[in-house]
């Protein structure tokens, strides 16, 4: 009897539609914070009375390497949002140019009001913007590390009110020229070429394998209690070109040991130093 029962249950869940219930939607948002662990947001919107319990979601999409659905467990009610954060994986990019967006979905197994739990599929509307933003950003890094790779020196020195060093611009393949357009800025701290010299700010001409760029870093914000809690502190933006292709950008991140240097320089220009 056990064993009908059993049958009959999965028998009953089969027939449920994969069509999302009447009054349900998602879309896709991304929080500043969510990029330093690539995350973004599964946002849940329920317009009806009916309870809607969320077991699992999860982001479906050629774009990125498909995770493991991320438990939620979850009932909403009427609710015009609500955030479920999901990790994405790996974007599928080219060596040679960013590909476009793929169409995406979100794969949900969910239970509305009393019926059985049951896998349901939300259709993105194609193109996402955000699903198109991530690609291009990471497939564009993903191009220009092919060719370079810049990192942050060892060596810093406070110089008056402000720390210097370099960041190294270093050949990974090819003999193209490669031209560092531009240095961005993190939520707390502000990096600028001593030269002064923007778009570009240095060009790693052929047959050159290296190339310095000396820097000054100064703090962007003197609030010490938010660079404890800070994500994205330390993931400095560099643009790049390489010959004649399109610019992209990707992230340079200090070691451990001059990210520490750099709060301790910060503590000091701030004034919270002992």
């Amino acid at each position: 009897m056990a064993a009908l029962l059993t049958v009959t249950a999965c028998a009953a869940q089969s027939t449920q539609s994969s069509k999302p219930p009447a009054g349900v939607s998602v879309s896709l948002n991304q929080w500043r914070s969510d990029e330093a662990s690539h995350a973004i947001e599964i946002s849940v919107r329920n317009d009806t009375s009916t309870p809607v319990r969320f077991h699992d979601v999860q982001l479906v999409t050629d774009s990125f390497v498909t995770l493991p659905p991320a438990q939620v467990e979850t009932t909403l009610g009427k609710t015009p949002r609500t955030d479920f954060q999901v990790t994405y994986g790996e974007a599928r990019c080219d060596p040679a140019k960013v590909p476009s967006v793929k169409p995406a979905t979100v794969a949900a197994h969910l239970q509305v009001g009393n019926e059985p739990l049951h896998e349901v599929r939300f259709v993105i509307p194609h193109p996402d913007p955000l699903l198109a933003q991530l690609v291009t950003a990471e497939c564009g890094a993903f191009i220009l590390r092919q060719s370079v790779d810049v990192t942050f020196g060892a060596s810093w020195a406070h110089v008056g009110k402000t720390l210097h060093g370099v960041l190294m611009v270093t050949r990974k393949g090819g003999n193209e020229p490669i031209t560092v357009d531009d240095l961005g800025n993190t939520t707390h701290f502000d990096v600028k070429p001593l030269s002064g010299r923007h778009r570009p700010v240095i060009v790693l001409a052929p047959g050159s394998r290296s190339v310095e760029i000396p820097v000054e870093v100064t703090p962007a914000r003197c609030d010490m209690h938010a660079f404890a809690e800070a994500k994205k502190a330390y993931l400095f933006p560099v643009w790049a070109t390489v010959g004649g292709g399109k610019m992209y950008w990707l992230i340079s991140t200090p070691s451990k040991q001059t990210q520490a240097t750099f709060l301790s320089y910060a503590e000091t220009a701030c004034g919270y130093a002992s």
